[in-house]
């Protein structure tokens, strides 16, 4: 029995100076309680969670529909050759801006120009007949009077003449048919606009077949654009164009630029029915040639404004299963859960159309630590947050006593104090005992 209470103080000792070697080492452990308080201070425990909070606006928004469109230019025509014959000649650069009747290009117009000679010269020949048949009908006529002649005679010269005047305007239609022949050997421009690659080289034969023609001429100022809203904004969109001329912003794929502003020109007069759509036109000026055939971009039409509307930052919205929701600021700097009906939401700010008043507070940064009826610290943006430190925790981000933080193990404490035991800073460790 002596023997085992011997053995059980022996080892006792031991403890005891295992314990203290290790206090003098490693200095004390903080309380669990501390380290859990160091930990999730923002988290619970009664401590308020900071937030950014604004108070709701009134003013008048803007009614802004969108809708994805492509660009198409107003006018298109390919240049094709309306005669046959080799193209000797090309006046136009590729990319060149042309105007109405400018010379392209030029057919051989040789053989059209021998045409027009040989249909002159017919004409200039049957007038010659026709003089000569109105010279006899007069005298045919004036013997007719004296018996000299019969009548018969006179009215067989008089359509004789009438034959010739009618084959010398047709004579005349010849003329007019090679002139026209010939002018299609100097091909021009059919409108205004900007040439496109050229689609065929000097010396080739082109004719009246060639489908692909000479060039494409694309008309970019002004410029029109195609796109589709649902059925269920027409009458929204026909009431403001009774109302006037609707705006247009055209607006790059960043959804931001805005590259033209125009005013709408047309609505189809009918709906899709496989889509439920309908189509409509605008027309840009395109002055700084930002709108370029073939290119998509986002069309957003103002169809109205909304008088008074009650506006927060779109950050403050949130949806969740129920809809759309805000955090509502209240007194005693708690936050309850408020659901809400958004009228029109864009990058920058949400209308709420139900469910909050102009100059109440909403949460707009710090929704991962609430919920209904948290405490919050609020702070408007562009001010610094002042953020109590928890229980445990000093300023500038030192633990209290016993946490593994501090500088040094078995360092000198940040206000000069020593614990009991610690050794000074900067002093050697104390001697092991002999074992």
């Amino acid at each position: 029995m002596r023997r085992v209470l011997r053995w059980l103080v022996g080892l006792l000792v031991v403890a005891a100076i295992a314990g203290g070697i290790g206090w003098v080492l490693l200095g004390q452990p903080a309380p669990v309680s501390t380290q859990r308080m160091g930990r999730g201070a923002f988290q619970g425990g009664g401590q308020p969670t900071p937030v950014l909070a604004v108070p709701a606006q009134t003013a008048d928004v803007p009614i802004r529909l969108d809708a994805v469109g492509t660009i198409q230019a107003l006018n298109t025509a390919t240049v094709r050759p309306q005669v046959d014959g080799q193209l000797i000649w090309i006046g136009f650069r590729e990319g060149q801006d042309v105007r109405k009747g400018d010379l392209l290009a030029q057919i051989d117009p040789a053989v059209y120009k021998a045409a027009l000679d040989q249909a002159e010269a017919k004409k200039a020949q049957d007038q010659a007949n026709l003089a000569n048949a109105r010279i006899d009908l007069d005298r045919y006529v004036r013997l007719a009077r004296t018996d000299y002649a019969t009548k018969q005679q006179a009215d067989t010269q008089r359509a004789l003449v009438q034959q010739l005047e009618a084959l010398i305007r047709s004579d005349q239609a010849a003329i007019d048919n090679a002139k026209t022949q010939l002018s299609y050997a100097t091909i021009t421009a059919p409108i205004d606009g900007r040439t496109g690659l050229r689609l065929v080289d000097e010396g080739n034969l082109v004719g009246a077949s060639t489908t692909a023609g000479i060039v494409v001429i694309t008309q970019v100022q002004p410029i029109a654009a195609i796109f589709t809203l649902p059925q269920q904004f027409l009458r929204q969109v026909n009431a403001a164009m009774a109302a006037g001329p609707v705006p247009v912003d055209a607006i790059a794929s960043d959804n931001r630029t805005v590259l033209d502003r125009g005013t709408l020109e047309v609505v189809d007069n009918q709906v899709d029915p496989t889509t439920g759509t309908v189509k409509m036109k605008a027309v840009f000026a395109n002055a700084n040639r930002q709108l370029w055939p073939g290119q998509f971009i986002n069309a957003r039409l103002q169809v109205g404004v909304r008088k008074g509307a009650v506006v927060v930052p779109s950050a403050a919205v949130q949806r969740g299963p129920n809809g759309t929701v805000v955090y509502q600021v209240q007194e005693g700097e708690t936050v309850a859960l408020k659901p809400v009906t958004v009228a029109q939401q864009d990058e920058t700010q949400a209308v709420i159309g139900e469910g909050l008043a102009a100059g109440e507070r909403v949460v707009t940064s710090g929704f991962s630590r609430l919920t209904n009826g948290s405490k919050v610290q609020v702070t408007t943006p562009g001010s610094t947050p002042v953020v109590t430190p928890p229980t445990g925790v000093r300023e500038g981000g030192r633990r209290g006593p016993g946490s593994a933080g501090r500088e040094g193990r078995g360092g000198a404490r940040p206000d000069g104090e020593q614990r009991p035991g610690e050794r000074p800073a900067g002093a050697l460790p104390a001697a092991r005992p002999a074992q």
